[in-house]
C-alpha cells in the first residue's frame, strides 16, 4: 500500500499526529506540508491534516482539498475546541463537503495546545469564539493518550 500524508500545522500540533501517522503505516510513505502542494497521483490512501481557523480547516488545507478527488482519504485535525463539539463537527464537515467523489475512510481529532499569543488575542474580541472556554483542556495536547487512540483509529482502516 502507498500512502501519503500532507499536513497543515501552525504550532506543531497536528505535525506531531502527521509524524504518529507516518511512523504507524505500513507500507510506501511520503509526508510533506500542504504548501509543497505533491502530487495526488498513484497513492492508495491520503491522510490529510490541518488546524482550525475561524470554525474550519486552515486556509491551505481548504484549497488542498478541493484538489482531491478519486481517493480514499482520513482525515486528522487538532483544534483548541472540546473533542467532540459542534464547533469540531462543523469544521469536519467543511472538509467532508470540499471532497468530491472521495472515500472518507476515518476521521480523528483531538486538542490540540492554542498559542498563548492567539489566546491573548482572541480574549481581547467583542466576541470570543466558541471554543475559548476549553482551550485551558488543551494544554499539553496532543498528548501520548491522543497518539495512542490515533494509532487504535488507524487500526480500523
Amino acid at each position: 500500500m502507498k500512502s501519503l500524508i500532507v499536513y497543515s500545522s501552525q504550532t506543531e500540533n497536528t505535525k506531531k499526529l502527521a509524524d504518529v501517522i507516518y511512523d504507524t503505516l505500513d507500507g510506501e510513505k511520503e509526508i510533506f506540508q500542504v504548501d509543497q502542494d505533491p502530487s495526488l497521483e498513484g497513492y492508495d490512501q491520503i491522510f490529510i491534516g490541518f488546524w482550525f481557523q475561524a470554525g474550519k480547516p486552515d486556509p491551505k488545507t481548504l484549497g488542498f482539498l478541493e484538489q482531491v478527488k478519486d481517493s480514499k482519504v482520513f482525515l486528522f485535525a487538532t483544534h483548541g475546541a472540546a473533542k467532540g463539539s459542534d464547533h469540531v463537527k462543523n469544521a469536519v464537515n467543511t472538509a467532508r463537503e470540499l471532497l468530491k467523489d472521495v472515500d472518507v475512510t476515518g476521521v480523528f481529532t483531538c486538542q490540540g495546545e492554542v498559542n498563548p499569543k492567539v489566546l491573548e488575542k482572541v480574549k481581547q474580541k467583542p466576541e470570543p469564539p466558541v471554543w475559548i472556554n476549553d482551550a485551558a483542556d488543551a494544554v499539553g495536547h496532543p498528548n501520548q493518550e491522543d497518539f495512542t487512540a490515533l494509532k487504535q483509529a488507524l487500526t480500523q482502516l
